[in-house]
């Protein structure tokens, strides 16, 4: 039967999930609304891409195309994003999927074709590069209950957790942006990051409805650190977080992450996914020291003549004076430019 490819319609987003739900290697970042999310909060175009078989879905592979002033252009599977690339039930579509994208790339003028496999994709390296690793993802299951899956957490870190819980500290769950937006802008701030905008975190929630959701924590009443998750299957994946310096005197980040566990295991759910960091950071080191081990994220590259794989990104030693410099900015300065500015860096 003859495999067709083309660009995906919003009439096909049922389909399109129902494919992704049912694919062992699918993400939440898979999923169909992200099209409409990126566009939203950040002005981005859609290019998911489909392949059918005798009129079924075979594979997927959601696209973005990300164009600025300041970063250049791309298509990227996806941008914003930890994991994406194509999913595919054979050997001959996902070639398919990629000789697609490829010819997209051509279409567009994009030098650069990015595809954010959590897993290594059968590609040609002479079309697709895989450089050295530069992200890392920490995923494990959990274990059966609240007692095991404090018992699991190295001894150091379940000291500051114990300490937590001394010092007060209580958290909720929560489907709102304030806290926890102005927690994520503080720290990002203190990281030397622009900061995304406030319309983007309400198209998360309208995108993707209670599988997003927000856990703060507490002291005295008083927000001191919260984080912004996802939940996909029978993982939950805790995305973006933030806290101020209350947080860091009494544990806040190491209580919110346990708090959050014990919520997955109450929800039913086995595995917890933290996320990707790069290497020799410190959200690198503290994931490690919560006893996950980084696995390496295989990303591909499809480069125009010409073209060199994008390197933005805090390692890069030409933002470090950059970075100096909006640590210095005021808060209300930062968050006015910074949506303006991250939208090229996803």
């Amino acid at each position: 039967m003859t495999l067709i490819y083309r660009r995906a319609e919003p009439a096909d987003q049922e389909a399109w999930d129902q494919f992704v739900n049912a694919h062992p290697e699918a993400t939440f970042f898979h999923r169909f609304a992200w099209g409409e999310v990126l566009a939203t909060g950040f002005g981005h175009r859609p290019h998911f891409l489909l392949a059918e078989r005798d009129r079924q879905i075979c594979g997927v592979l959601p696209l973005m195309q990300v164009k600025t002033l300041l970063f250049g252009h791309a298509l990227i599977s996806l941008p914003f994003t930890v994991y994406g690339g194509p999913l595919a039930t054979d050997t001959e579509t996902l070639h398919g999927l990629a000789d697609a994208a490829m010819a997209l790339q051509r279409t567009l003028g994009a030098p650069v074709c990015e595809l954010r496999a959590r897993t290594p994709l059968d590609l040609d390296p002479a079309q697709f590069a895989a450089p050295e690793p530069l992200y890392f993802t920490f995923r494990k299951n959990l274990p059966n209950t609240e007692e095991a899956a404090l018992k699991a957490i190295p001894r150091k870190q379940r000291a500051v957790v114990r300490k937590a819980i001394e010092h007060g500290l209580t958290s909720a769950i929560e489907r709102s942006i304030e806290p926890f937006f102005a927690l994520y802008a503080e720290s990002v701030h203190h990281l030397g990051t622009p900061v995304f905008s406030r319309r983007y975190v309400r198209a998360l929630f309208q995108g993707f409805g209670h599988d997003v959701e927000v856990l703060t924590v507490r002291q005295a009443e008083q927000p001191i650190c919260a984080v912004l998750s996802f939940k996909f299957r029978d993982e939950i994946l805790p995305y973006y977080a933030g806290g101020g310096l209350a947080a860091r005197g009494v544990g806040g980040h190491d209580f919110m992450y346990w708090a959050l566990m014990r919520h997955a295991l109450s929800e039913g759910r086995t595995a917890f996914d933290f996320g990707r960091s790069k290497a020799g950071t410190g959200a690198f080191s503290f994931k490690k020291n919560w006893g996950f081990a980084p696995e390496p994220l295989a990303y591909r590259f499809a480069l125009a003549p010409g073209a060199r794989i994008p390197e933005n990104n805090p390692l890069n030693p030409k933002y470090r004076a950059l970075i100096a410099l909006w640590k210095r900015l005021p808060r209300p300065i930062v968050n006015q430019i910074g949506p303006a500015i991250i939208r090229g860096l996803g």
